[in-house]
């Protein structure tokens, strides 16, 4: 059934809506004066406001068009959308029409994770409608199948149609009990479920939370959660429009990467509610002192004076942290009953028990109790046989009401699991009930929550196990939390393959396993404890018993093993020197704060990538450095040539001295990346870009093992002259490689355009009288003029913007053309006017240091054009991937064999999984760097026995 929109109820009567649409609808006509205001810009400084009629026409001229592209009331559709006014406006349009949206989030840096996901929510709901936008459209993997909608396409054929008929399309009439919104399990790999939630279900939420929470048209919210969170999208979205308020929306970037903007938001704008996990109000409690000081000195002020209630959910409450920042913020008008601990799962369609009483109610305890539930909801603690335990004991938390979804969409198997034979749902969570209010006291699930975010166990197990340091079946990730800790941290155990005496060896795994967590999910293991085979527990059917490794974690039972990894680590890093000076103890602090760790373990002659940087926590390195010691721009390669506090702190004390750069020190290629073990240096040559970043990740692996070298082009510095030729370059390289190891036997390898170049250092090296036992060459022929000639500097500057994730897929493959017209200064700045602000701060981008990199890569192609590959090396080893163009077989054996004329001894081709621009990328490094360094030991070690037979 159809009605039009914004129809007229009888005078003075609002009648509550039967669909969801109705809400938006209702908005529209009762509240027109208020809408949803975006806030833009790096810091949020800029926004753009649409009032709820205009949100409602947005919608509506995305209805015409998907209801013309076939789709149904009743069918799916999945939005991937990044953009927040564009996913809102398609949001509303599906719920207008009938159909069912399903919100999505792309896994980013991992193209198998991406397309298995992918195909799994296309099997899952049964070929839905992906609307997504034409940038994300060019990083899609290819899924057979897969429906795909551009949603600027889709709008441009709604306003057509719009134009045409001259009135806006009816909306369908929804029934309570028919499906609303399909919401996404965290499962990453395949294997997420669809959570139902109906139109009954959702409005149910709504008049219980809009009770509680005593929400009115005169509110204004706030939210900088992403909508594929149920939180943002009932809690922070839907609830303000249910009752007419304003409500404000930021990217989660904003607040994350700058805590304090939350409470300036805040201030700003007025905003009476607003809702934040846990995690977020330590980090707001450490700059509460910082915070002070700039407003005293004459900074923007704070006024906390209209917010009437923050919702923090997703997590427990540490009560010790929600006082202190409830203490901390008082002085800017913030109440004493501001926070809200909360309970809510995308089961419960979010928020669903309030603690208002905080923290009269929670004094002495650990973490804040949850408050009662919402009115409709029933709650009650469950034994293992679902019979309801008396008030005060501990069991399962089960929860029945209106607001409760249905199930899993199309899997009877988990909708059978997650309720109770009389009907109440199975939360997984273990609690009690005390006098009525709910209080949690862990889980029944295999999971982690670690700021907000939940991870599961055995994903987390499953990339471990890849490691070629770790016994497969034995690894274990399970949480704990330190007494007063904000969040959840992750524990790993895992059963070393090295022996135990190989204590590089086991340092080098410990090393891969916190890499790999790293690069995977963007934190650190809090601890990484390696056992023995029999130290863990399994059920009869061998499956690993995490809560039983947890208590005994808990109860002291590992402290021998983690001071040994403690002390292990320290020696494998040299040992512990302290800090001396202002800047060595602030740099200290720093390093300690990253690394989850106090200053006083921190030495100062430790790398901050053996410590466990990686290319990720560059840029909060440069932040800390800028707002402690205020040196506003840390260029990057300071950070990969003095990573240790105390040759960074010689650098930046230079720089604070003289009050502006220091004096550049003269060129050297070599970037010791990983300076630890005691086998043969490897020695890896940029790609054509010129720069190393791309090894930083690679290097971590090879801790303990040998050192790692990464060699960069001449000609970032100020001052610097690119090459001249190739000859200069290879000739220059060489001496700094013979610099820092005077004599052989050597190893050497390049990416790319580097495989060239490490080709020419072995030759040379040869021709000097000197061993080169390994050469190898990540994806590259020796044969790189034609290609070279294909690039003119449009092709190179764009390629480089790619390579460096300023611009997707597609566009580096249809900007050229429309570049090439424009002057060159032009052609840059569209470049990076394209780019996400967040990656050009993490590069220390402008456009000046832009065009410096273009200009420089751009002189490499240009050295590569005159490139002949000539003469022989002893042997190489390459490894291929997918190319740029064509077939992975056709490019083996057309492309890369050709390296056969230009050896003495044979070649060995090594696959390699991922394409030419991922093989080394965060889904793919952890089996690259194993079959790389199977294949050094195997070189050097064959190179060795030849000799020894030669010379017996």
């Amino acid at each position: 059934m159809t009605t039009s929109p914004l129809k007229s109820s009888a005078p003075g009567e609002t009648p509550e809506p039967r669909s969801v649409a109705g809400l938006l609808l209702r908005a529209a006509r009762d509240h027109p004066h208020s809408g949803v205001r975006y806030l833009t810009g790096p810091a949020a400084d800029e926004s753009m406001r649409q009032s709820y009629p205009e949100l409602l026409e947005s919608a509506l001229v995305l209805l015409s068009a998907l209801r013309d592209r076939g789709l149904r009331p009743g069918d799916k559709a999945a939005l991937l959308l990044d953009r927040q006014p564009e996913f809102l406006a398609v949001f509303w349009a599906c719920l207008l029409g009938g159909f069912v949206p399903c919100p999505m989030v792309p896994i980013s840096g991992d193209p198998a994770r991406w397309a298995a996901q992918l195909a799994h929510v296309n099997r899952l709901l049964d070929g839905p409608l992906l609307v997504t936008t034409e940038a994300m459209r060019a990083e899609l993997p290819d899924v057979p199948g897969l429906a795909v909608a551009v949603v600027e396409e889709v709008r441009e054929a709604g306003e057509s149609a719009g134009a045409e008929r001259g009135q806006p399309p009816a909306v369908y009439s929804a029934a309570p009990e028919d499906l609303a919104l399909l919401v996404l399990t965290s499962g990453s790999t395949g294997n997420s479920k669809a959570v139902m939630l109906t139109h009954g279900n959702i409005l149910a939420a709504m008049a219980g939370k809009a009770e509680k929470q005593r929400l009115t048209a005169a509110d204004t919210t706030f939210n900088w959660i992403s909508y594929d969170h149920v939180a943002a999208l009932l809690e922070a979205h839907m609830l303000p429009l249910y009752v007419g308020a304003e409500q404000l929306h930021a990217e989660a970037a904003v607040i994350l990467e700058e805590p304090p903007r939350f409470l300036r938001i805040i201030s700003r704008h007025k905003v009476t509610m607003t809702f934040t996990p846990n995690f977020l109000l330590g980090p707001l409690n450490a700059a509460a002192r910082d915070m002070a000081e700039d407003i005293s000195a004459g900074g923007e002020g704070l006024d906390l004076s209209a917010l009437r209630h923050i919702v923090s959910g997703g997590e427990a409450n540490v009560v010790a942290t929600g006082e202190a920042f409830l203490d901390h913020y008082a002085p800017y008008g913030l109440r004493k009953t501001a926070l809200w601990p909360a309970f809510g799962m995308t089961e419960t369609c979010a928020g669903s028990v309030y603690n208002r009483a905080f923290p009269a109610t929670d004094a002495g305890q650990e973490f804040a109790n949850l408050g009662t539930p919402v009115e409709g909801l029933r709650i009650r603690i469950a034994d293992d046989d679902h019979r309801a335990l008396p008030a005060g004991e501990i069991g399962e938390l089960q929860l029945s009401g209106p607001m409760i979804t249905t199930g899993y969409y199309r899997d009877e198997e988990a909708t059978r699991a997650a309720f109770t034979p009389d009907g109440w749902f199975r939360s997984g969570d273990l609690g009690r009930i005390d006098e009525g209010r709910l209080t949690l006291v862990g889980r029944s699930k295999d999971s982690v929550i670690v700021n907000g975010v939940n991870y599961f166990s055995h994903e987390i197990e499953a990339a471990l196990e890849q490691l070629d340091d770790v016994a497969g079946g034995y690894v274990a990730a399970f949480p704990t939390r330190r007494p007063g800790s904000d969040t959840e941290q992750l524990v790993i155990a895992v059963s070393p393959e090295p022996a135990d005496d190989d204590e590089a060896g086991l340092h080098r795994m410990i090393t891969a396993v916190r890499s790999t967590v790293v690069i995977h999910w963007g934190f650190r293991p809090f601890l990484i404890l390696p056992l023995p085979k029999d130290a863990f527990p399994k059920t009869s059917l061998g499956k690993t018993l995490r809560r039983r490794m947890r208590h005994r974690l808990e109860s002291g039972a590992y402290d021998e093993v983690i001071a040994r990894v403690a002390e292990l680590t320290t020696r494998r890093l040299g040992g512990h020197t302290p800090p001396e000076g202002e800047t060595e103890r602030v740099l200290a602090e720093i390093y300690a704060e990253m690394f989850d760790t106090v200053p006083e373990r921190i030495s100062v002659t430790a790398s901050f990538f053996d410590l466990g940087g990686t290319s990720l926590d560059i840029l909060r390195l440069r932040r800390q450095v800028h707002r402690r010691l205020g040196v506003a721009e840390l260029p990057v390669i300071t950070v990969l040539t003095a990573p240790s506090v105390r040759r960074l702190a010689a650098r930046l004390s230079a720089r604070l001295t003289d009050g502006g750069a220091p004096a550049a020190a003269a060129y050297d290629p070599v970037v010791p990346l990983q300076t630890g073990g005691e086998k043969t240096p490897l020695f890896c040559v940029h790609p054509g870009v010129g720069e190393v970043l791309v090894f930083v990740n690679l290097a971590k692996y090879f801790v303990g093992d040998r050192p790692f070298y990464a060699l960069r082009a001449r000609g970032f510095d100020e001052g610097e002259q690119p090459f001249t030729s190739f000859e200069e370059m290879v000739g220059c390289y060489v001496a700094a490689i013979r610099a820092r190891q005077p004599h052989g036997p050597y190893a050497v390898a390049g990416y790319s355009y580097g495989g060239a170049v490490a080709f020419e250092i072995a030759k040379a090296l040869e021709a000097e009288g000197e061993r080169v036992d390994f050469v190898g060459s990540f994806n590259l022929p020796p044969h790189i003029k034609y290609r070279m000639e294909e690039l003119d500097f449009v092709e190179t500057a764009t390629n480089l913007a790619f390579f460096l994730d300023l611009i997707n897929k597609k566009q580096s493959l249809d900007l050229p053309a429309e570049l090439r017209p424009l002057p060159k200064e032009e052609q840059l700045a569209r470049l990076l006017g394209l780019a996400p602000r967040a990656r050009l701060d993490e590069l220390d981008l402008d456009l000046a240091t832009f065009t410096g990199w273009a200009e420089l890569a751009h002189g490499l192609t240009a050295l590569g054009r005159d490139y002949h590959p000539s003469g022989t090396t002893r042997s190489m080893t390459v490894f291929y991937a997918i190319p740029l163009r064509g077939t992975k077989e056709d490019w083996l054996e057309h492309e890369l064999r050709r390296w056969d004329e230009h050896t003495r001894e044979p070649n060995r081709y090594v696959d390699v999984p991922g394409e030419h621009y991922t093989l080394m990328g965060p889904r793919h490094v952890a089996a690259f760097q194993a079959i790389l360094r199977a294949e050094l030991d195997r070189a050097l070690s064959d190179a060795d026995r030849a000799r020894t037979t030669d010379q017996v």
